[in-house]
């Protein structure tokens, strides 16, 4: 069983499991450079646009189709869209326009993945982020879901845009981070 590490100002010479706050940054900042270099990898990979199915749920896709055609459209949009931890951060007006559902049919939609666990919902603010259900489907290689931390693609209905042609138009990513910053940095394992 590994010890828990302690992060102090200083590093503690009497104890092995000692690190300072610089070499806990550092070693965040490794881990981060390991993250970027792989997703670039990653990027360049001829199947970068695949994502892999579990077969185990084959059936309940089937019934999902069949029986909610709906959410079945709502989580083929989620899959097409989301980022390489299962990740997308969208309105229902989204959902609304590219879908061409009225409001209470995407919620209802949203409500049965969500129900049947196709998908999780967590909030950024008002927000909806929106996760896959990573023992259905993943778009990445199958370690990436053990990482808490990810970076959502966010999609925005041209109906939720400023019309003023003035206006800069820039475009912004929001990170979640689910756990704390104990848990990232691996302190206290």
């Amino acid at each position: 069983m590994e010890q828990a590490r302690t992060v102090t100002n200083e590093r503690n010479l009497f104890n092995p499991n000692s690190i300072n706050f610089d070499e806990a940054l550092k070693q965040l900042k490794e881990q981060e450079e390991r993250e970027e270099e792989q997703r670039k990898r990653d990027h360049h990979s001829p199947f970068s646009n695949f994502y892999q199915f579990n077969r185990e749920h084959s059936k309940d896709m089937i019934k999902l189709a069949g029986k909610y055609p709906k959410s079945h459209q709502v989580l083929l949009f989620l899959l097409e869209h989301m980022d390489n931890y299962n990740a997308i951060v969208c309105s229902y007006k989204v959902l609304c326009e590219v879908l061409e559902f009225s409001d209470s049919t995407a919620k209802r939609a949203v409500k049965v993945l969500r129900d049947f666990g196709f998908i999780e919902i967590y909030k950024s603010g008002t927000a909806n982020v929106y996760t896959v259900n990573k023992n259905l489907a993943w778009s990445s290689w199958g370690t990436n879901h053990k990482y808490a931390k990810f970076g959502a693609n966010i999609i925005i209905a041209d109906s939720e845009q400023e019309q003023d042609e003035h206006h800069i138009k820039s475009e912004k990513r929001k990170e979640v981070v689910l756990g704390d910053l104990e848990n990232q940095i691996g302190i206290g394992k």
